[in-house]
């Protein structure tokens, strides 16, 4: 479908972006990052490598995204683990957007 390929990609992500239609790219795409833990667990890896690898998929997919133009690029990176055991918070009554943990 393309034949002008921008600069910078990599092989595989020139051989991939020449099949996009860019009429059909979003203008923003959003991505809810979790697993690391689990993912070094399951490879009997120390969590921290899993945290290792997480950052090299976020810097190669948000360079990837600046090559070819995405206009928005949205990283929610909170895990799982981190939801579970999080504080609840407490919204005073009046609707404050200011919640205060409990």
């Amino acid at each position: 479908m393309q034949d002008k390929v921008p600069a910078g990609l990599d092989r595989k992500e020139a051989e991939v972006y020449r099949q996009l239609d860019p009429e059909r790219l979003p203008g923003h795409i959003a991505i809810i990052m979790d697993g690391n833990g689990r993912w070094a667990k399951r490879r009997h890896m120390p969590r921290v490598a899993g945290h290792r690898a997480g950052v090299a998929a976020v810097r190669s997919t948000v360079e990837t995204a600046a090559r070819i133009g995405l206009p928005a690029l949205t990283l929610y990176a909170f895990s799982e683990e981190n939801w579970k055991n999080a504080p609840t918070l407490a919204v005073p009554q009046g609707g404050s957007s200011h919640a205060e943990p409990e």
